[in-house]
């Protein structure tokens, strides 16, 4: 019997009162029984946090996953995205997300990219009345700077509780993280293992050094700033091996060099 990896309790407490896994599974690009398949996996492997988007079309596999999976709905933390290119159909287009993800809300809707002009408050408006419905308990962005975190913010008057970004030690920025931190927004990493960052010297360095995956590594540096982060696989042996990293630590010296990664900032 597979002995069951080591998976981090490590959570990001939400404005909502909700609690967010830092450590959840990215589904992108992970379509049909595959998709099935690899959040099954996840499932069985300890992730209690799962990420999928309207555009990505694998709602109604992930749902499905999540129905026979036998983990109850309460114990994960279920995020969509909403394409801003469906503006005015907001609440229409969560309903459908619900529907095929087999629940009554979820506990992230984040818009999933900038629309144009004045688009973004608009649907930041219609995503706050989604929230006081109950349709989705905490509500935030993704691919947003902060100016334009600030702006819908000032609209509002409700903060994004996330920012989903692409985020690596080879595109740490301190600054970023510090922003998000002074306004209360959860910073969430994606792509972290993709941009040749498994196959970095540095991090291949620290990874032999401590007798782990280059992966585990790059997770493990997001838990300990405090930034989530969903690595993908449609491998189960992957899959559990990034979920592995709660039995070993980054030193300061460690943490120190990965961000070096990221480079000077003009």
């Amino acid at each position: 019997m597979t002995e069951s990896p080591a998976v981090p309790i490590d959570s990001a407490v939400l404005p909502g009162g909700s609690a967010m896994p830092l450590l959840g599974f990215g589904t992108w690009q992970i379509t049909d029984e595959d998709a099935v398949r690899a959040t099954t996996a996840a499932l069985d492997s300890g992730y209690r946090h799962l990420d999928t988007a309207t555009v990505y079309g694998n709602e109604a596999e992930v749902g499905r996953a999540l129905a026979e999976s036998g983990v109850a709905r309460e114990d994960v933390f279920l995020t969509t995205k909403f394409p801003p290119n469906r503006a005015g159909r907001e609440l229409e287009t969560l309903r459908q997300s619900l529907e095929m993800l087999r629940t009554d809300h979820v506990d992230l809707w984040l818009i999933h990219w900038p629309g144009d002009g004045s688009a973004n408050t608009d649907i930041w408006r219609a995503f706050v009345e989604a929230q006081e419905a109950g349709l989705a308990r905490e509500i935030g962005v993704s691919n947003f700077d902060t100016r334009l975190v600030d702006e819908v913010t000032a609209a509002t008057g409700v903060t994004p509780a996330v920012n989903q970004v692409e985020w690596s030690p080879l595109l740490f920025d301190a600054d970023v993280l510090a922003a998000h931190r002074e306004r209360g927004v959860v910073l969430e990493g994606y792509s972290a293992l993709r941009g040749g960052t498994l196959e970095h010297p540095a991090i291949a360095a620290i990874a032999d050094r401590l007798e782990r995956t280059p992966a585990q590594v790059i997770v493990r540096w997001h838990l300990q700033h405090g930034v989530v982060v969903i690595p993908k696989s449609t491998h189960p042996e992957r899959i559990r091996s990034n979920a592995d990293v709660a039995g070993f630590e980054l030193t300061g010296e460690d943490m120190a060099a990965l961000d070096a990664l990221g480079g000077p900032r003009a």
